[in-house]
């Protein structure tokens, strides 16, 4: 069936207001569908939002969720709308079908579909192929739950372009055709447990991104990660490695302190691992596995080098937020889960302070302390989680409560020496204190600024 079929005079019940639900109702519009919108959100809230629906006419509704959604051919839902919802449950009763947008969006994209999944490091090696693809000389672009919605990029994408898209599990929760061309699962580590119920449930919905996959399309995994390779997925697709060790089957691999790759078995070095300007182990891996997808695709090797030279990663994670009297600050606010923190522990090579919480997702914090033993100097703890941040670390680190993240910055600064680190990475959810993720970072760094500009006003008045 054509998008044309799909969509034309088709009446589409699209759940979620937010990006890449109206960039769902556009893309229908644009195909001459008939979509009708709803969000539970007040429409004080969604200002801009209707705006954008209100200029092509495209009907709406705000407050909650009505039955006219059930009059609908099929609905298109966001990502935050959990499969438990009740309109969900209802439209399940009466069989009308139900689309994650991720899907929707891919039966409008004409080019190959890269789509990005795993625990950890996904918007990295996002971002990161959509460089290296761009660099080879492709139409790339760059979407799905990193930056502009996979319906609002899905048009641009020509026949031989390609669409780089990040993919989360909430997605994959509602796809039914979804097929990528390349499926990459970075890793799996418990997560979004307080959604999913289970890790099991957890990983079940991640290795959906490769059940509609055939024998001449790619699942791409990492050699390294305990779970992918003790799992079975069911897939038809081939599968290819990448390790951070040496490998004889791995297409992606370490050997001699050089990321090497492999094609047609023929082994070849790409780029001495000290030359990645992204640091830290879980970055190797992530240049690993885009190493991967990029050999399939036939990316020469000195584009790989170029690439990795010089990318220097994506805002919220890692990111340094300035040093303020010799003090560094790095703005990990995108470290949603334990392992990521582990991961943010042990890239930061000085001592540190830790600033982290926010809204619990069911997760086990006590993996924190093995890599933080040693380095941690105290913990900062913020948001709905204290509590149980303050139990798991307790009798290892010393342990503080701040009301805000830039009182949280303040009561580190004041204890942190010239030469330590100040790290935000949360290791939880952001909606109990902020809109998401994003916004906890803007405000992380908003607090590292202006502690700045008054360091520097008390340096200049004391010269005075």
């Amino acid at each position: 069936m054509t998008v044309e079929e799909r969509i034309k005079d088709r009446q589409i019940g699209i759940m979620g207001m937010a990006r890449s639900g109206v960039a769902a109702a556009l893309l229908a519009d644009s195909f001459m569908g008939k979509p009708f919108v709803s969000d539970v959100k007040e429409a004080q809230l969604l200002t801009s939002e209707i705006a954008r629906l209100k200029a092509v006419n495209i009907p709406f509704e705000t407050g909650g969720h009505t039955e006219k959604l059930l009059s609908c051919d099929y609905l298109v839902v966001s990502p935050g709308v959990p499969l438990t919802n009740e309109m969900l449950v209802k439209a399940q009763k009466k069989g009308i079908p139900i689309f994650s947008e991720i899907e929707f969006a891919s039966w409008a994209c004409r080019g190959k579909i890269v789509a990005v999944t795993g625990s950890n490091g996904k918007t990295t090696t996002t971002a990161l192929l959509g460089e290296i693809f761009s660099e080879a000389g492709f139409d790339a672009f760059v979407g799905g739950n990193i930056g502009l919605p996979f319906s609002e990029i899905a048009l641009k994408v020509p026949s031989n372009g390609i669409a780089v898209v990040e993919v989360s599990n909430f997605q994959l929760e509602t796809i039914v055709d979804f097929q990528p061309d390349i499926a990459m699962i970075l890793n799996i580590t418990p997560d979004h447990l307080d959604r999913h119920g289970s890790f099991e449930n957890y990983k079940k919905a991640k290795y959906r991104i490769a059940e509609n996959q055939t024998a001449k399309q790619t699942l791409i995994l990492n050699l390294d990660d305990k779970v992918l390779t003790s799992d079975t997925i069911a897939t038809d697709a081939r599968i290819s490695y990448f390790t951070t060790n040496d490998s004889t089957t791995a297409v992606a691999f370490v050997r001699d302190n050089f990321l090497w790759g492999r094609k047609d078995a023929h082994e070849f070095s790409i780029i001495d691992t000290a030359e990645i300007l992204i640091p830290g182990p879980h970055n190797l891996q992530n240049a690993a596995a885009a190493v991967t997808a990029s050999l399939s695709c036939d990316v020469k090797a000195d584009t790989l080098a170029k690439v990795l030279k010089h990318f220097s990663g994506v805002e919220h994670r890692m990111e340094n937020a300035g040093t303020v009297a010799g003090i560094n600050f790095i703005n990990d606010s995108k470290a949603t889960n334990v392992d990521a923190v582990c991961f943010a522990l042990r890239s930061v090579k000085t001592p540190l302070y830790l600033i982290t919480g926010g809204r619990d997702k069911g997760a086990d914090f006590s993996p924190i302390i093995k890599y933080g033993k040693g380095k941690i100097k105290g913990v900062v703890a913020i948001g709905e989680a204290k509590d149980k941040i303050f139990d798991s670390f307790g009798q290892s680190f010393p342990v503080e409560f701040a009301d805000s993240l830039e009182d949280a910055v303040r009561i580190t600064f004041e204890q942190a020496i010239p030469g330590e680190t100040i790290l935000l990475s949360p290791g939880c959810a952001s909606f109990d204190m902020f809109e998401n993720f994003e916004h906890r970072g803007r405000v992380f760094k908003a607090a590292v600024a202006k502690l700045k500009n008054k360091t520097n006003e008390n340096e200049t008045l004391s010269k005075k």
